[in-house]
C-alpha cells in the first residue's frame, strides 16, 4: 500500500531538501563536508530538480566559479541561455532585483538565417551574436555545439562571460564538450559525462541567483 505524505504546498522545497541531505551520504559515499556550503547548495538544487544523486559525483566547480556568478548577478549583467527552455526556468524576478535579464537569442530569424547562410547550427550562432548583450553568466544545458562555439569565442577575445554554465546532454560532443570546459581556466561549472539537460543549467543559476 502506498502511503503519501501529508505536507504543505509551501514546505515541499525544504522538505525535498531535508531528505537530499539525510540521504545524501549513502546514496553517494561521499559527505556534505567535503563541499563547500556554496558548492553543495548548487548541487543539491541540482539533485532536487533530477532526482538524480549520481550529479554528486558528476558536477565539477572552478574555484572561482561561486564567487564570479554571484559577482556578475549582482552587478546587474545578464545570463544567456542556449535555448528557450533553459530561459523559461530560470528566475526573471530573482535576477530582476538586480538589473539583469535572461537572454535567449536561438529563436530570433536573424540567428537563423545567418546560421543557414554559415552552414552552422542556431545555437552556436545565437553565441557570437550575444557578444553585445553585457553577459554575466553562461548557461547551456542542451547544446553542445554551442558550448564548443561560446568556448572558442572566448580564447577569441569575442566574448568574456564571468562564468561558464556548460552542462549540455546527449551522445555527440556532449561528454567531449565538457571535458574540455573542465579544463579550462576561467570560471565554470559543468557535469561530466553525458548526463546534464536544461533543468540542470537552471538549476545551477537559480541556486546561484538565490544565494545572492
Amino acid at each position: 500500500m502506498v502511503t503519501l505524505q501529508q505536507i504543505k504546498p509551501l514546505e515541499i522545497e525544504a522538505e525535498s531538501f531535508r531528505i537530499i541531505e539525510r540521504e545524501f551520504a549513502g546514496e553517494t559515499g561521499s559527505q556534505i563536508e567535503d563541499y563547500s556550503r556554496e558548492e553543495f547548495a548548487v548541487m543539491r538544487r541540482v539533485i532536487h530538480a533530477t532526482g538524480d544523486f549520481g550529479f554528486a559525483a558528476n558536477l565539477r566547480f572552478h574555484k572561482q566559479a561561486i564567487a564570479a556568478g554571484l559577482a556578475a548577478i549582482r552587478a546587474g549583467k545578464n545570463v544567456l541561455t542556449d535555448v528557450n527552455m533553459a530561459a523559461a526556468g530560470i528566475s526573471r524576478s530573482y535576477l530582476g532585483k538586480f538589473g539583469g535579464q535572461v537572454i535567449c537569442r536561438v529563436g530570433e530569424v536573424e540567428v537563423a538565417e545567418r546560421a543557414s547562410r554559415l552552414g552552422l547550427t542556431r545555437s552556436e550562432t545565437a553565441m557570437a551574436m550575444a557578444a553585445e548583450d553585457n553577459v554575466g553568466i553562461v548557461a547551456i544545458g542542451n547544446a553542445p555545439t554551442a558550448l564548443l562555439a561560446l568556448m572558442e569565442l572566448i580564447e577569441a577575445g569575442i566574448i568574456s562571460p564571468d562564468l561558464v554554465v556548460g552542462v549540455p546532454v546527449g551522445f555527440v560532443n556532449a561528454a567531449e564538450s565538457k571535458e574540455i570546459l573542465s579544463q579550462k581556466n576561467y570560471p565554470f561549472i559543468t557535469a561530466l559525462g553525458r548526463k546534464g539537460g536544461s533543468p540542470v543549467a537552471v538549476a545551477i543559476v537559480n541556486a546561484l541567483l538565490r544565494m545572492a
